[in-house]
């Protein structure tokens, strides 16, 4: 059916719709919004992923957590363990404010498994009102414990890193996971600022118990506070991940950093000098949040960690709400974390791809397939036996010709605010097209995932968006209804085809394009597209004609409890 025809429909129908949310009862509410298979704990808030491991056949992630409410505040470090990723079994909390050095809270770090020891934390805490930070040590009681269930804190170590003169000690936290040097010492990095300078300090230590800070920092910015910094190596060939003390003659490194300022992260490739421990962006990264991206939607605080027992490094990543705290309250749990990624270097070497760990395929129940569906400008198809609000959808979308793609302007350099212009229902020439998730019969709401490709000169460039501006009929301006969007590095020309993965499941929506170039989370609350009243569709709103061959899952439950 043409997509202006179901507009028509839906104008006709929305006041039919409005009044809907008004007798919906608030259990309904709530639990028409809360994941399926995406982690979160039963009720509460959380936010940073913290320390994740696999140490004796375990996974372990801990996070920031609020035990006594769905807001900010009372933070702790919660725990949860797993064998395979994705069902979750949740343990009391690991580490809570209750020593001088973290009595004002307990904020993010990172694990590191000791030869010989075990499993030890570094974390930071703050000791006073005037939000003085200090780096923190504590370790299991009992490391042969398999689920590392209770953590100490040694008072003759902590704190065990504490800002030197001529630092920011209000603007000092986050230590990553450590790394041994063939210098004979462990590193971690520490996030920093000085006036308006981002920052990685960089400390050393021999006995993982005096650390000293390097003289510089192993790299810097102009861009604002560096929150939840990450250094590791990528493998030059392959999806193998690799450890941190691969030598930079077999790897690129990547430095990935979380700024406060905007709530947005960046990464680049590069070289991390070992004798000088100094990092050097190559000159095909943008050291700045243009630069590239893990996730060009709701994304942060991001932290990885490499599996010894599959050789990859996996990466977590916190999505917060985009309702209103109010909204949270009445829901009584705020916070997900995304699914957690593989992630290895791009063949061109100037990017990482990033994809959902196989493990997630055993959620996949029934499949549904459509083959060389043939979509005409202002055509779109139901995507029919699947549960629409809980799916795993992937779809390539091909195309004759690029004749028609329309000129790309220089000055269009922010992706997001050109989806923004440029909209699903903005007719285009190769697209846009792709698919409408969470979508209601008649279209009142829906959040499109979708391409749109333009003519440069002497290239194609593409655009991938996931436009959450008529996600929902709610209009409030304290609602975050973002039109995310990130540009796709593909010789579109050869391959004449675009492939997407979408991952929906109630209130979200994560993407992946061209498997995993280009990838996007949005969060989003449709009040008439929920549960088995949502829909997908596939659609086409350009003049030049497109193929569809989709595949598609319903997704079973994850078990998190």
């Amino acid at each position: 059916m043409a997509l202006t025809h179901y507009l028509v429909l839906a104008a006709i129908s929305l006041s039919l719709s409005n009044g809907l949310e008004a007798v919906q009862s608030e259990h309904e509410i709530t639990r028409m919004h809360r994941t399926g298979y995406h982690f979160q704990p039963p009720r509460n808030w959380i936010n940073d992923p913290n320390g994740p491991m696999y140490y004796n056949g375990v996974y372990h992630l801990f996070y920031q957590y609020n035990p006594n409410g769905s807001t900010w505040g009372n933070i702790v470090w919660a725990h949860s363990v797993s064998t395979d990723l994705i069902n979750w079994k949740i343990l009391e909390p690991a580490i809570y404010p209750s020593k001088p050095f973290d009595k004002f809270g307990c904020w993010s770090g990172s694990a590191t498994i000791l030869p010989g020891k075990g499993p030890v934390i570094l974390y930071t805490g703050v000791i006073d009102n005037d939000n003085t930070q200090v780096q923190c040590y504590i370790e299991p009681q009992d490391p042969f414990d398999p689920l590392l269930r209770k953590w100490v804190k040694p008072d003759e170590l902590n704190p065990i890193i504490v800002a030197g003169k001529g630092m920011n000690k209000t603007k000092f936290r986050d230590p990553t996971t450590a790394w041994w040097s063939k210098d004979g010492h462990w590193k971690i990095l520490v996030g920093g600022k000085w006036k308006r300078k981002g920052m990685a300090h960089l400390y050393n230590s021999k006995d993982f118990v005096k650390w000293v800070r390097a003289k510089h920092p192993i790299h810097s910015a102009d861009n604002g506070m560096w929150e939840c910094p990450d250094l590791f190596p990528v493998s030059l060939r392959g999806r193998k991940g690799l450890d941190y003390s691969e030598e930079e003659k077999h790897a690129k490194h990547v430095l990935k950093v979380s700024l406060d300022d905007t709530r947005t992260e960046y990464y680049t490739l590069g070289t991390y000098f070992t004798k000088k421990d100094k990092y050097v962006p190559d000159n095909t990264s943008e050291d700045g949040s243009s630069g590239l991206r893990y996730d060009y939607g709701n994304f942060y605080a991001s932290k990885s960690f490499f599996d010894p027992s599959t050789n990859r490094r996996i990466l977590w990543g916190w999505a917060n709400e985009s309702d209103k705290p109010n909204d949270d309250i009445r829901k009584g749990w705020a916070g997900i974390q995304a699914i957690p990624r593989s992630l290895w270097l791009d063949s061109t070497r100037k990017q990482l791809i990033l994809w959902p760990v196989d493990e997630l395929k055993s959620l996949r129940g029934k499949e549904v397939t459509m083959t060389n569906l043939k979509l005409q400008k202002g055509e779109l198809a139901k995507v029919d036996g699947v549960t629409p609000a809980q799916a795993d959808v992937e779809v390539t979308f091909s195309f004759s010709s690029l004749h028609r793609a329309e000129a790309y302007d220089p000055s269009w350099v922010n992706p997001q605010d050109l989806c923004a212009q440029k909209g699903s229902m903005v007719e285009g020439g190769v697209g846009p097209f792709g698919i409408l998730t969470l979508a209601s019969k008649y279209l009142e709401e829906f959040t499109p995932v979708f391409f749109r490709i333009f003519q440069a000169p002497g290239k194609h460039v593409v655009l991938l968006c996931s436009d959450a501006q008529r996600s929902s009929l709610v209009d409030d301006p304290l609602w975050y209804k973002p039109a995310f969007a990130g540009f796709v590095d593909v010789d579109v020309a050869a391959s004449k085809n675009l492939s997407l993965r979408s991952l929906i499941d109630h209130s979200v929506v994560e993407s992946f394009a061209e498997g995993g170039k280009t990838n996007i989370l949005s969060r989003v609350y449709p009040q008439l597209a929920v549960m088995d009243q949502a829909h997908v569709f596939v659609f086409n709103n350009g003049t030049e004609p497109i193929t569809v061959d989709l595949k598609a899952w319903s997704m079973n439950a994850a078990t998190i409890s």
